[in-house]
Order: structure tokens, then sequence, then C-alpha cells
């Protein structure tokens, strides 16, 4: 990858950022299903960025959202599993307050989840 291909959110928008490649593909949006929606233009409405350590989501008619990117919640009441094509990995969700941002904007219910360090290696689809 090059400067500029790097993604926090997997399929969201590129973010040019210095640090954009330490978070590439550390988050996703996922379904009801917990499976990821992979789909770009799903999520094309979402303007994600880095700014002063935390990751920016913005869309048009909603408040800014900032999430604290190197908070790992050690609550296992917030860990679960999401399915990313054919394997299921472990996942820390965000919280209520993004699931219901991500809900409003998309239309469906959504929530925003960052992948567990612990997580091990994971095959991206195509």
């Amino acid at each position: 990858m090059t400067l500029g291909e790097y993604r926090p959110i997997a399929a969201a928008n590129v973010v040019e950022h210095a640090d954009a490649q330490h978070y590439d593909r550390q988050w996703l949006i996922i379904d009801g299903k917990r499976t990821w929606i992979s789909t770009p233009a799903d999520l094309s409405g979402i303007d994600v960025s880095i700014r002063f350590g935390y990751l920016v989501l913005q869309a048009p008619g909603m408040l800014r959202l900032d999430i604290p990117m190197d908070v790992i919640e050690d609550d296992d009441s917030v860990r679960d599993t999401a399915k990313i094509g054919d394997q299921w990995v472990d996942i820390v969700d965000e919280g209520e307050v993004a699931a219901v941002w991500l809900t409003q904007h998309l239309g469906r219910g959504a929530r925003l989840v960052k992948i567990h360090p612990e997580a091990g290696d994971i095959n991206w689809p195509s």
C-alpha cells in the first residue's frame, strides 16, 4: 500500500494521515447478524478521518462522532465476534453512542467494532 490507501474502518473511505497506516482496517461496521458491512457504497456517506488521537466520523445531517483510537475496553461484556468473509474474528464493541449514530445514518441496525488486538491474522476478502 502507498500513502493514501489506508482505511481505519474497513470498506470506508481512504484516510490520508500520518497515522493511517498503523490503524488500517482496525475497525469495521457490522450489521445485526454481526456480519461486516463490506460494500463501500453502503458506507460512502460517512467521512472518516483521524484527528488528535480520535477516529472521527462525519456525515451530512449528523453530529460528529469522535472515538478514542488507542482505548481497548477490558470489560468482557463488550467483547464479541464478527464475521469477515468466512472467518469469525474477535472484536470489541465501541458502544451504544456509535451504534445509534450508525443506525440513524445507515437506516438499519449497525455497530462500530474494533478488531481485538489478540484476534490474530484476518483473511480479508477481495
